[in-house]
């Protein structure tokens, strides 16, 4: 039988973690059932499993996947830009939902809990360092500490989230992160 190329396995596995995201976005965690994840893909559920071992792990493929775009940009450019880019092009946030369904996932099920409390501290960890960064150059406050700071960022992510997988209104959403953003300030940088 001839062996499949390394680049070939690694198209797979990407075919099926497309297809896995919208399906999860539109479906929800069990709402994606096999038949649907093999509709979204356009692949049996053999060759899905072949690079997955169930839907769970595809599922935590997917919500690691998301948390390390997520820290890259917040690396770079700050998690108020991460909440930016949402709100500008959120079709390309069709995973928003995916979201929701981790926080629930989070909350029932241990095991879950467990596996993705250690990739999630990666936003945390990048947020928290360019926070420090900020902090020294002198353009973040120092009167709340950077672990509060995180914190509040990341209580703003997750409203900002809701709000978008619910389809709730974003018509005032930039000015709200204008003042987030001018909250984490120094006066100096705010004004």
């Amino acid at each position: 039988m001839p062996r499949v190329s390394d680049d070939r396995l690694a198209a797979r596995r990407r075919e099926i973690l497309d297809g896995a995201r919208h399906c999860f976005a539109e479906y929800g965690y069990d709402g994606a059932t096999v038949n649907r994840l093999e509709e979204a893909t356009g692949l049996s559920r053999g060759a899905i499993f072949h690079h997955f071992k169930d839907k769970e792990a595809l599922f935590l493929a997917l919500a690691r996947e998301d948390a390390e775009r997520m820290a890259d940009v917040a690396a770079q450019e700050g998690l108020v830009q991460v909440m930016r880019d949402m709100l500008a092009r959120p079709r390309d946030f069709d995973w928003l939902g995916t979201r929701l369904e981790i926080v629930r996932k989070i909350r029932t099920d241990p095991a879950f809990a467990a596996a993705w409390e250690s990739h999630s501290s990666d936003l945390e960890a990048v947020t928290l360092a360019r926070l420090e960064r900020k902090r020294e150059d002198g353009s973040l406050r120092k009167d709340v500490p950077t672990e509060v700071l995180v914190t509040y960022l990341d209580m703003v992510l997750d409203g900002l989230i809701t709000r978008l997988a619910t389809g709730q209104s974003t018509d005032d959403l930039q000015a709200v992160l204008d003042l987030v953003e001018y909250s984490v300030r120094t006066a100096k940088q705010a004004g």
